[in-house]
């Protein structure tokens, strides 16, 4: 079985890194080199950089930043937040980044997937689903949204995460949005049945509280790899630690540094 990833996910909004709850109530948590620099120190697998309100408020994408932080540190790192065009993703990956994540403009122009798999290919090409849990018609479902959440899509999260894997996506972050920020655990039903319904890496976000919630997120939910940030950002856990009780129940993880 391949090692578990544990990632830490860096929002970020004008440049700085943030955290909130649902996506909003935002509070600064540092400078995204410093700590991109720090998580490598720490062990940590990969990073993700999400600029959280790009698409919402129509600016472009980071390429300073992405820049700077390729300059500091040798981990890979995925960024995602405005990407609108194969030009937009292409020149991520110019400045530095592994992988692009690509969201709202997606679901606009979902044939944006498939060019960016073509140019860069599919292990660079990750799709981020935003899902809520809504009442449509007398039943719940799993509706995705875009706009750093704001805007709902009538998509329903399982057959949008078949979609984008035909599409030409390489690997999913799937972000529950009624947990993102809570510390409430991970919605393992929503991971579960994303990830039983594709064949690509499913990476669960949104809700991590302590390590146990990210060992349930691969035990239970049947990720591939956990995204995490208030967590790791305000040093209510390390990487270390959790790297530990992956160990301890027996999920294969990579080595944490030093």
């Amino acid at each position: 079985m391949l090692a578990r990833r544990i990632i830490p996910c860096l929002d970020v909004d004008r440049g700085r890194v943030v955290k909130g709850t649902r996506f909003l109530e935002l509070v600064d948590a540092g400078d995204p080199v410093a700590v991109a620099a720090r998580y490598e120190a720490e062990g940590a697998d990969e990073l993700v950089f999400l600029d959280i309100t790009a698409s919402h408020e129509g600016r472009d994408i980071m390429l300073d930043m992405v820049r700077r932080v390729a300059e500091a540190i040798f981990m890979p790192f995925t960024v995602g937040g405005g990407i609108r065009t194969l030009d937009d993703a292409a020149r991520l990956v110019q400045a530095g980044a592994e992988k692009v994540s690509i969201n709202s403009a997606a679901v606009r122009t979902p044939e944006l997937v498939t060019a960016v798999a073509d140019r860069l290919g599919s292990c660079a090409t990750v799709v981020n689903i935003d899902p809520k849990r809504v009442v449509r018609d007398g039943r719940e479902v799993w509706e995705v949204f875009v706009n750093g959440g704001r805007v709902p899509t009538g998509l329903e999260a399982v057959a949008w995460a078949r979609r984008v894997e035909q599409l030409g996506a390489g690997e999913i972050v799937l972000t529950c949005m009624d947990r993102d920020g809570t510390r409430e655990g991970y919605d393992l039903e929503m991971t579960a049945a994303v990830s039983r319904a594709v064949g690509i890496p499913v990476v669960a976000s949104g809700g991590a509280g302590r390590p146990e919630h990210l060992a349930d997120a691969v035990d239970r939910g049947g990720a591939d790899a956990v995204l995490a940030a208030g967590i790791f950002h305000f040093g209510e856990c390390t990487i270390r630690e959790v790297k530990e009780l992956f160990r301890q129940r027996s999920i294969p993880v990579r080595p944490p540094s030093g």
